[in-house]
């Protein structure tokens, strides 16, 4: 999970800084670019984290697990 978390903190770096970049270029101002690079790419990292985890998962255990009798 150390991997993850590390993997997800760089993600957020590079989002963060393409994120105000282009959010600057486009409005022209820091003060709007900032909150944009702050918001989305915060959102997106936790997203990526569980997308991440999701993708580690064990579906067909987990399917089988659940078509047995209760």
């Amino acid at each position: 999970m150390r991997r993850e978390l590390a993997k997800t903190f760089s993600y957020l770096s590079i989002h963060l800084t393409i994120g105000f970049t282009v959010a600057y270029l486009m409005t022209g101002s820091w003060q709007i670019a900032g909150g944009i690079a702050i918001i989305e790419p915060c959102i997106n990292a936790v997203a990526f984290f569980f997308h991440e985890r999701a993708w580690k998962f064990d579906w067909a255990a987990w399917k089988r697990d659940r078509s047995l009798p209760v």
